[in-house]
């Protein structure tokens, strides 16, 4: 359900003006899409409750600075959220900095029969199986779409981390899909 123009100006400037109505349909509305997000990001459905509402705290206080010229609000509320998941991930996350070789390849191929056997919510599990550092780097680049700079510059480290955490659980994942008896699990928790 996608909010028309008028809408988002009256929620906006609701929210500016601390109207209790309007920052709970903003919440409302975004609500689903945010906490999978979170989900993602962090180990815990705990974790993932907190990041959330510390985001939109954040989106309440800065609301103000929401510019439509800018960009869609739906996609200003994503970023805010992304970054505090971020956040609450980086305390805990621990990188490898094993140095990358470019010529390891990042591109491994799947079957197409295991990929059309899983379903989203079956891989979503599959890669919260990832390591910390490895499952927030394989979504920020993988799933947002994020580059490596930009990776590295939000986690405070160099573009060859980022890459080998992504050419890692890409590889993990391959293992972990392509195995006898998939059921979309790691069947080796010591791998993790």
């Amino acid at each position: 359900m996608d909010l028309s123009k008028k809408q988002v100006t009256k929620l906006v400037e609701g929210c500016i003006g601390n109207e209790r109505a309007a920052q709970e349909s903003l919440y409302r509305h975004f609500y689903a899409q945010m906490l999978r997000i979170c989900y993602r990001y962090l180990k815990t459905k705990d974790l993932a409750q907190e990041a959330l509402n510390e985001g939109f705290l954040k989106i309440f206080q800065n609301i103000k600075t929401y510019d439509a010229q800018k960009g869609d609000l739906g996609a200003w509320v994503c970023t805010i959220i992304i970054r505090t998941a971020i956040d609450f991930s980086r305390k805990e996350l621990k990188f490898n900095t094993e140095a990358y070789d470019d010529q390891d390849s990042d591109d491994f191929f799947i079957e197409p029969t295991v990929l059309s056997k899983l379903y989203a919510e079956d891989l979503l599990k599959t890669i919260q199986q990832l390591p910390d550092a490895t499952r927030v780097i394989f979504n920020l680049s993988v799933i947002d779409g994020y580059s490596h700079k930009e990776i590295g510059e939000q986690l405070n480290i160099t573009e060859g981390t980022s890459r080998w955490h992504l050419a890692d659980g890409k590889k993990k994942l391959r293992a972990w899909l392509a195995s006898p008896g998939n059921s979309s699990q790691p069947t080796d928790n010591t791998a993790i």
